[in-house]
């Protein structure tokens, strides 16, 4: 843990290829978020095709039936959208419907990784302490893991809050961060963690390079369980993603801390 003066970088197994691939793909193409993150976890467990066809964003996409909308959503400030799919994905009209679910997610990890991969999915209750402890279960494992969280963003801080602002959230617990960036459920993962004596920040990788460092910032902890709770909007939540000889270990340290292990409906619509 960290002492007084200290702070202390954790990353969960299989994080450095997890960003390391997140730098190459940015950023996800318009309604993608979840199908960028499912891809992301294929490659931090070194899967990058299957059949000799890639194992991106869009592969994950039809895998998930993700739906898109016919133009452009919500987007963060700078980010002018992208719209280059290399498959055809069913579109709706609808934006606010638009996306991948929590199901179409787990399955197309589940499906593309043949069976190596399992997709937990977590609903909560989220708090600190549960985000903490579900960290700390699994940065002890030696196989990839990865965490695929369903936020609402507008309990985020901005991804861009100062040196000071981190320090003093470190340090001394202080909450005053930026304003958040947007407000839409989203899809992102969490890769690592900065303890310090008085609070903890994530570490997320995004899925636009806007946001933050090319789509890495840090999210006080506290702020992350309120995005996961999304309690004014649809549900959220995180899946936990980890070679299936691992599932039934992490099935009972999840039961040890409280979190239920439930598909929830994140208000997105999907196809057969």
């Amino acid at each position: 843990m960290a002492g007084a003066d200290t702070v202390q970088l954790t990353l969960l197994p299989g994080a450095r290829e997890l960003l390391a691939l997140h730098e190459r793909e940015l950023p996800q193409r318009d309604d993608l978020c979840g199908a960028f993150c499912g891809s992301l976890a294929l490659g931090a467990a070194g899967l990058r095709e299957r059949d000799g066809e890639p194992l991106d964003q869009d592969a994950v996409a039809l895998a998930a039936g993700s739906v898109i909308a016919s133009a452009h959503g919500s987007l963060p400030g700078g980010e002018p959208g992208r719209r280059d799919y290399r498959l055809s994905i069913p579109m709706i009209d609808d934006a606010a419907r638009s996306g991948t679910t929590a199901a179409g997610v787990k399955d197309a990890v589940e499906e593309l990784s043949a069976g190596g991969l399992a997709a937990l999915p977590l609903a909560g209750p989220w708090s600190g302490e549960a985000l903490d402890g579900l960290f700390e279960l699994l940065a002890r494992y030696e196989r990839p893991v990865t965490l695929i969280a369903n936020v609402a963003t507008h309990h985020l801080w901005g991804s861009r809050p100062s040196v000071s602002q981190l320090i003093s959230y470190l340090f001394e617990g202080a909450g005053d961060g930026p304003e958040p960036d947007w407000r839409v459920g989203h899809f992102v993962v969490v890769a690592g963690r900065v303890a310090g004596p008085a609070g903890s920040l994530y570490a997320i990788a995004d899925t636009y390079p806007a946001l933050g460092d090319r789509g890495v910032h840090l999210q006080p902890r506290e702020r992350l369980a309120e995005a996961l709770a999304r309690r004014d909007m649809p549900e959220g939540g995180i899946l936990v993603v980890v070679c299936a000889e691992d599932a039934d270990r992490t099935r009972r340290g999840i039961e040890a801390l409280g979190l239920y292990e439930r598909i929830w409906d994140n208000g997105t619509v999907t196809v057969a």
